[in-house]
């Protein structure tokens, strides 16, 4: 299985990551909408184990309505965040599937708070699984 390195804006910061990802989602949370400043949010997964960061990084940590947290590594001269970690999944790194900049990358198999997705967003594939 190949690496994947993905990258801030201004390049001085990876993330490389070994192998597929565990879990590839999108998700329509207001929080993610926020972080983002898109309409959802596209993140793939790989056990911490797997992914190493290279480059400086400064890391805020968020708690959601639910009460958890997860704690976001960005570039601190663009301000891209290049990882994350929730307490809901521990032992996995999430990281933005636009930071690896690869238009073959696998297609999300999750969308989740499907309740707060905007109305003229649809994600599709017999595959995929909604929340």
């Amino acid at each position: 299985m190949p690496d994947r390195t993905g990258r801030c804006g201004c390049g001085r910061l990876e993330v490389t990551c070994e192998g597929e990802p565990v879990r590839v989602s999108v998700c329509h949370c207001l929080d993610c909408k926020t972080r983002t400043g898109a309409a959802f949010s596209a993140q793939a997964r790989w056990p911490q184990a797997q992914t190493r960061i290279t480059g400086a990084f400064k890391s805020w940590t968020r708690t959601a309505d639910s009460g958890r947290s997860a704690t976001f590594h960005f570039c601190p001269t663009c301000g891209a965040t290049i990882a994350y970690v929730i307490d809901a999944l521990p032992g996995l790194v999430a990281v933005p599937i636009g930071a690896f900049a690869d238009p073959d990358f696998p297609a999300p198999a999750f969308s989740v708070y499907e309740s707060r997705k905007h109305a003229w967003v649809e994600i599709t594939g017999d595959h995929v699984e909604h929340d």
